[in-house]
């Protein structure tokens, strides 16, 4: 159903998406509907009702709820579709570490999606995501990363990272 995809979609995120992060999943996930298709469902706030009425009937969507709830009741016009974060709550974002050939990048995102699409365009081999970690600060998060495999660096962000430090990274889901 596409307002259990689009909720999906929103707990990746941590927040309601923008109309430019729904088309980047549907080109990374083929799985993923077209940004048309939510367009068909009508404005921002118009989708966010759609969504609070579809949780109202289901246990366990009290975090969907709290994402959609100041979208649904916002006093600005439906078209406004820019997402304005609140400045008294911390930003939310993602470190990943991605894998091409031999070498892993380690980098820091708030789309964790849309930055594996722009790596893979600019890449000559297959680059896939091995695991990101959503943080509310990635900037420090990344550098605890990056110093933590400061002597397996090889250029820029790239790494040359054995099994153990991947299993490592890959224990965190949040910090």
């Amino acid at each position: 159903m596409i307002i259990e995809k689009l909720i999906a979609f929103m707990r990746e995120l941590g927040r309601f998406p923008v109309k430019g992060e729904l088309r980047l999943k549907s080109r990374s996930d083929k799985s993923f509907p077209s940004h048309n298709v939510f367009a068909r469902l009508g404005s921002k706030q118009q989708i966010a009702n759609k969504i609070l009425a579809y949780c109202e009937e289901r246990e366990g969507s009290e975090d969907v709820v709290k994402l959609c709830i100041a979208i649904a009741t916002k006093d600005k016009p439906p078209a406004a579709d820019n997402f304005e974060p609140d400045p008294n709550e911390p930003a939310i974002g993602f470190v990943y570490l991605m894998k091409s050939g031999q070498y892993y990048k380690l980098g820091r995102t708030n789309a964790a999606g849309r930055r594996e699409y722009e790596l893979a365009i600019q890449m000559p081999q297959k680059l896939m995501t091995v695991h990101t970690i959503r943080t509310d600060d990635p900037v420090g998060i990344e550098a605890y990363w990056h110093q933590r495999f400061r002597m397996k660096r090889q250029n820029g962000e790239w790494f040359d990272l054995d099994a153990a430090d991947i299993k490592a990274f890959q224990r965190r889901k949040f910090m």
